[in-house]
């Protein structure tokens, strides 16, 4: 059991205000990056707790930190200050290969360029990553969630970046993971494909119960999160509760 918070249900449901386990905890999070004779700071201060099936909205900028931010939340990077607990684990005190069982385990990515296996089908790429764990969710519900059953066979280039993007959130929810980070995942769509992609992470959130960290330099997406973290310099500069989230398709820009 992790630590627990009071925070708030998604529009729609019964009751408003429910406890809400922390699932991650960042305290005093900083991190450096070697720079000429000197150091950049790319991220100083952070103080954020992330808790269980809510839909997150990191954004700011480019260069505000946003990407390196959630990089350490999923592992993939390490901090030069501070703590920081996910699932009950110490992430500093870890080894590398815990590291890599952590990221298998409790974490989905879903990318701006999608990093898709061009070799691979649709359905052979969500494959690949439902192999990693244990207990996957089956392959062809996977691609069922996303709309692309009519598309399973086909391969990336064969599909529209809008596809493509849907097979990357197959593959994310296949593993049934606790956390789902989004770095810049409509970046490369125009409106509609965005519209669309956005929509089917909406659903992740409230029919899988899972909790979804996105980064976007989009001020117009951080309207349906229920709550929005904005950075500015490496410095978290607001966290906002949005306790009326718009639905995707109430967006326009």
């Amino acid at each position: 059991m992790y630590n627990k918070n009071i925070l708030f249900q998604r529009k729609g449901t019964d009751v408003l205000n429910q406890e809400k386990e922390i699932l991650i905890s960042l305290r005093g999070l900083g991190k450096d990056f070697p720079s000429g004779n000197g150091v950049i700071n790319a991220l100083q201060n952070i103080d954020l707790d992330i808790y269980e099936n809510e839909f997150m909205v990191i954004h700011g900028e480019s260069g505000s930190g946003k990407s390196t931010l959630i990089n350490i939340i999923g592992g993939m990077d390490t901090l030069t200050k501070g703590k920081i607990i996910a699932f009950g684990q110490d992430l500093n005190r870890i080894s590398e290969r815990d590291l890599t069982k952590y990221r298998r385990k409790n974490i989905g990515f879903i990318f701006q360029n999608y990093n898709l296996m061009p070799n691979l089908t649709a359905e052979e790429n969500v494959q690949y990553i439902a192999d990693l764990v244990k207990d996957p969710m089956d392959v062809k519900e996977a691609i069922e969630k996303v709309g692309l059953t009519d598309r399973a066979d086909h391969f990336p280039g064969q599909l529209s970046g809008g596809q493509q993007q849907r097979v990357a959130i197959a593959r994310a929810i296949v593993k049934r993971p606790k956390l789902i980070l989004a770095d810049e995942p409509t970046a490369a769509l125009d409106h509609a494909r965005s519209i669309e992609v956005l929509s089917f992470i909406e659903k992740i959130v409230k029919n899988d119960k899972t909790t979804v960290v996105m980064v976007t330099h989009n001020a117009e997406i951080a309207k349906m999160a229920d709550r929005t973290v904005k950075i500015s310099n490496g410095r978290i500069t607001q966290i906002r509760e949005n306790k009326n989230p718009l639905h995707a398709e109430d967006l326009v820009w």
